[in-house]
């Protein structure tokens, strides 16, 4: 299929974009220790360029050291040592034919108080000192934002670390935020003007180093959005009160890169135009989409010359990155409002995830750029194959926050970020995008072809080995064929049917029906093994559990028992459980969750676990954390409390959602008959799609 709009050139101020794909701004932690722009940045980049993109923008980049780092890694272009480094970057995008736009950013009080008191003195220790990071990365990686929840390091953080700045004395705390009791102050006028002058002083070193415009982040709750807001700026100086004054911040930054950088130099601003207050019980707070519209329109008056549409803050941020359950294009209404009242180029970010979606919008004038950041890390060729009829073999993102998570965890340890369900991403100066054939057509056995043996499969058949995949079901996709089948996780089954046509493609045999054993991997003399028969639901030995009224999620999933008007506890509040309750709510029944830990979903990623709660909580479901499960009896459950209380609860059928056990009887039974023996995903240990991918990706890369 050809599509001409999408494949179309288009002005952006005095510049031609080659197409209307814009890889937009996302937070790898790819950058130099120091924020320079080093080979590994340069590499994530200019693959993506390679493939066909006709605009990047970078990840968020620092205007000081002094308030504005917000993580590890974090690009920078604060001072003129950072030019020439990002000089290079630039030439290599530029040989691809792509523009390059360069994203400046504060974070104001979406932060951590950590930053801004020790990272220049990091950076300098640094310079001395080189293996003083690995240091720092070794004491401190354990430290992420759930650290926040812990009121000791809460105290000494705030009595003894700098306070954020922000246009006025409002913490973060709402919703969903990950930054909470965070000491925050309103900055002074001075530092106003000094964060002005750094925001200018940014986008000239910006155009010195050659890009080709540059980008004010006032989107996702950061520093010039929180003086946008109403909920966030509360000041009654010139830079605070009505909108004219709220926008004074952003249009002195404006019309000092005009005056800098000249008329001929693009300026876009990425702009949340809805808060979505009202999705988490706040109505008519922060900016709504009839302010956001106007915002965008003075905008244009200021002289900037394309507008990015986007969504949402850290409290309301399933509006800005959408877990899995959103629909694609639920926000189009956002960018379409903009562009019927602006007369420069609408870029968005509207959950796009095929080309045809993303032709339909621009067809149907929504806006003029199609902005996408997750899908690019889930395939950096997503423009190529477009481009070539050959949509159908896209790896899609699944809108699982696999990134998000991983980037919350590795924000004091100088790691990137990670893909789901592409292993390779960040980690392209480690491994070449088009392997080595140095496979010799050697035969290599894989068990299971759920997403850790597909993975495996197509990895090694691009090497040139010779693949057979022997799986037990009737189809691919292992444990995820359960995992779609919950509500709104249809996302799912993307991964698995791009996964299993591209290990198709690779030349991979695929066998179904096929329950393996050691004599039937025998019969192909294979050079290697790898057993990936992943995992069952797990069983716990307690009292009454082997009653016919006790099933485990998977009989659920799988459609062997079905339910309906029944009284189910679930137990267990993994996601999985989680989902497993919203599959039987919406079957009819009246749904307990039992969790023995403190606090429902424990370990998950909140966002995620929040977008199914909310829908739980609107059906009524019954949550019952702190509990432990003693015994299970004829329709009742005997539960005891951490403080001795006990409880009973009446039910009809008990669900067990206690996690996954693997499946590794014939990797024992493999164990020490063959040479090269490999065991992966659920079957060597229990953990999520990315987890799985990323270690079958590693193996098959190693094997020689």
């Amino acid at each position: 299929m050809n599509y001409p709009t999408l494949f179309s050139p288009m002005k952006i101020g005095q510049i031609t974009i080659k197409n209307r794909i814009v890889m937009s701004s996302m937070c790898v932690g790819l950058a130099e220790y120091d924020g320079t722009a080093g080979e590994e940045l340069s590499d994530y980049y200019e693959e993506r360029a390679a493939a066909g993109v006709g605009l990047i923008m970078t990840e968020c980049t620092r205007i000081n050291e002094t308030n504005c780092v917000s993580h590890s890694r974090m690009l920078s272009m604060s001072h003129d040592r950072y030019i020439e480094p990002m000089r290079k970057v630039t030439e290599r995008i530029h040989a691809h034919g792509a523009k390059f736009f360069i994203q400046l950013f504060h974070p104001g009080r979406q932060n951590l108080v950590v930053f801004p008191t020790v990272w220049k003195y990091n950076e300098r220790l640094g310079k001395i000192f080189p293996s003083y990071w690995n240091l720092f990365f070794r004491l401190s990686g354990g430290i992420d934002e759930s650290s926040l929840d812990d009121p000791k390091m809460v105290k000494r953080m705030n009595r003894y670390m700098k306070p954020l700045l922000a246009p006025s004395a409002v913490p973060c705390g709402l919703g969903e935020n990950p930054i909470r009791n965070q000491n925050t102050v309103a900055m002074t006028e001075e530092q106003i003007k000094t964060l002005i002058d750094e925001f200018v002083a940014a986008a000239k070193r910006v155009q010195k180093a050659g890009a080709d415009g540059v980008e004010l982040h006032a989107a996702h709750g950061y520093l010039i959005q929180q003086f946008l807001s109403p909920y966030t700026n509360l000041r009654t100086d010139e830079y605070g009160g009505s909108l004219e004054n709220r926008m004074r911040f952003i249009q002195k930054i404006i019309s000092g890169i005009r005056k800098e950088c000249g008329t001929d130099f693009p300026i876009s601003v990425r702009l949340s135009v809805e808060e979505f207050y009202d999705r988490i019980g706040y109505p008519g707070q922060g900016i709504c989409l009839e302010e956001g519209v106007e915002i965008a329109k003075r905008l244009e008056s200021f002289g900037i010359d394309v507008i990015n549409v986007s969504s949402g803050n850290y409290d309301t941020e399933q509006t800005s990155c959408e877990p899995i359950s959103f629909e694609p294009g639920w926000r189009k209404y956002l960018a379409k409002a903009v562009k019927d009242a602006v007369g420069i180029p609408v870029i968005a970010a509207n959950l796009i995830r095929s080309p045809e979606q993303a032709e339909d919008q621009l067809v149907q004038g929504i806006q003029d750029f199609i902005a996408m950041g997750r899908p690019f890390l889930s395939d950096p060729e997503w423009a190529k194959k477009a481009k070539e009829g050959r949509s159908d073999e896209i790896l899609k993102c699944i809108c699982c926050l696999y990134c998000m998570e991983c980037f919350r965890k590795n924000i004091l340890n100088g790691r990137p970020i990670s893909c789901a369900v592409n292993p390779r991403a960040c980690q392209e100066s480690k491994y070449e995008n088009t392997p080595p054939k140095d496979g010799d057509g050697r035969q290599i056995v894989i068990v299971g072809a759920g997403p850790a043996g597909l993975t495996a499969a197509k990895e090694l058949a691009a090497r040139n080995f010779q693949v057979t995949v022997l799986e037990k079901n009737a189809e691919p996709g292992g444990q995820l064929i359960l995992a779609e089948t919950p509500p709104y996780k249809e996302k799912i089954g993307w991964f698995i049917q791009e996964m299993t046509l591209l290990a198709l493609q690779q030349g991979v045999t695929i066998r179904y029906n096929v329950t393996a054993d050691k004599k039937i991997i025998g019969e192909y003399q294979p050079f290697a093994v790898i057993i990936a028969t992943g995992g069952e639901a797990a069983s716990p030995r307690i009292p009454g559990s082997d009653k016919e009224s006790v099933v485990t999620v998977t009989s659920i999933l799988n459609g062997e028992k079905y339910y309906s008007e029944k009284r189910i506890a679930v137990i267990g509040s993994g996601m999985t459980g989680l989902e497993t309750a919203e599959y039987l709510l919406e079957q009819g029944n009246s749904v307990t969750i039992i969790e023995m830990a403190d606090q429902i979903a424990p370990g998950a990623y909140p966002t995620n676990v929040r977008d199914v709660l909310q829908r739980l909580e609107k059906g009524a479901v019954r949550f019952l954390p702190g509990r432990r499960l003693d015994r299970i009896g004829d329709g009742i459950l005997y539960l005891s409390r951490k403080d001795g209380v006990l409880e009973t609860v009446l039910i009809d059928v008990t669900v067990l959602a206690i996690g996954v056990r693997s499946c590794d009887t014939l990797a024992k039974e493999c164990d020490g008959h063959y040479a090269h023996l490999y065991v992966i995903g659920d079957a060597q240990k229990p953990a999520r799609i990315g987890d799985a991918t990323r270690r079958a990706f590693e193996i098959a890369r190693s094997i020689l």
